[in-house]
């Protein structure tokens, strides 16, 4: 039980995460690979933030507007400097590895004696409930005003939001930034639930997003009224459950990336054919209607 209230708290952490993937990758159509990089970034904040004897709250702040920056730099990297999506975020990504680095100083840095967030009377899984719904009705608000709407223009139809007169590459950097601010958060609060800040603990970010937010697609979208932010967030909740089912029917740590992909493709796969399926019942039941007054005629 307690495994599994781990892995609960771990995925509602990652929420936080997915949400700001989602910002990227779903709402501008924007494959940031720096995501991986500002994972690691919050952590690093954090870490030393806490050393120098700050409060946990301001260092995960500190966390949010480094994260900020980050993705302040990877939209004037594409914007101003005209490189493509990709490679803007892939050298942000390098950039972001030697950056933390020289901020923690060294590859691992424990917190366990630390006053971090966790060392409080309250649960951990509450304190990441309350901090992920913050954010999630945050995000579903601002998506709700004027430049919420502008930012899913720009995803949707950016050639369209030109002519509109809306300044696309300044909306593409505020996204990004909106972005990365989230996930370098996340990084923060991981660093802090799991007692360390190492460098290495932001790889994968971009996919495991990427994931999350496809199997809530997928699984979900048939509920009504709920909204997608909801989808993901319960899409993380399956992606994690699965791969620690995974993990506990034999399957050695060692192979989880093999096994992060397979749970992608079956999800993957798993959301074609229900899709294929779904468009050849339609295309029988269009067929059935338009055929039958002819027999009738006939």
């Amino acid at each position: 039980m307690d495994a599994i209230t781990a892995v609960i708290t771990q995925s509602l952490i990652l929420g936080i995460m997915v949400l700001g993937v989602y910002i990227s990758y779903k709402i501008l159509d924007f494959p940031d690979m720096s995501a991986d990089g500002s994972f690691t970034l919050g952590g690093a904040i954090i870490a030393i933030s806490l050393k120098a004897g700050l409060s946990c709250i301001t260092g995960s702040l500190l966390a949010l507007v480094a994260g900020l920056l980050a993705g302040l730099l990877t939209g004037i990297l594409n914007v101003k400097v005209k490189i493509s999506n990709l490679l803007s975020g892939i050298l942000v990504m390098g950039i972001l590895y030697s950056v933390n680095l020289r901020i923690m100083g060294k590859a691992n840095i424990p917190l366990f004696n630390e006053n971090h967030l966790f060392k409080t009377n309250f649960s951990p899984l509450m304190i990441s409930l309350i901090l992920l719904l913050l954010f999630k009705f945050s995000l579903d608000l601002f998506l709700k005003t004027g430049m919420g709407y502008t930012l899913k223009a720009v995803g949707d139809n950016t050639q369209m939001a030109k002519s509109l007169g809306i300044e696309v590459g300044k909306i593409k950097i505020l996204g990004l930034m909106l972005s990365n601010g989230l996930i370098s958060f996340s990084g923060s609060i991981m660093a802090q639930y799991q007692g360390f800040s190492d460098i290495s603990m932001g790889i994968g970010t971009l996919v495991l997003g990427i994931a999350s937010i496809i199997v809530g697609r997928v699984f979900i979208n048939k509920i009504k009224h709920l909204k997608e932010t909801s989808m993901i967030i319960i899409g993380t909740i399956i992606y994690q459950v699965t791969i620690y089912i995974a993990i506990n029917i034999g399957m050695a740590a060692t192979d989880l990336k093999m096994i992060t992909s397979l749970v992608i493709i079956i999800f993957l796969g798993a959301g074609n054919l229900k899709g294929t399926c779904k468009t050849n019942w339609l295309r029988r039941d269009l067929h059935v209607k338009h055929s039958k007054p002819i027999k009738e005629l006939s």
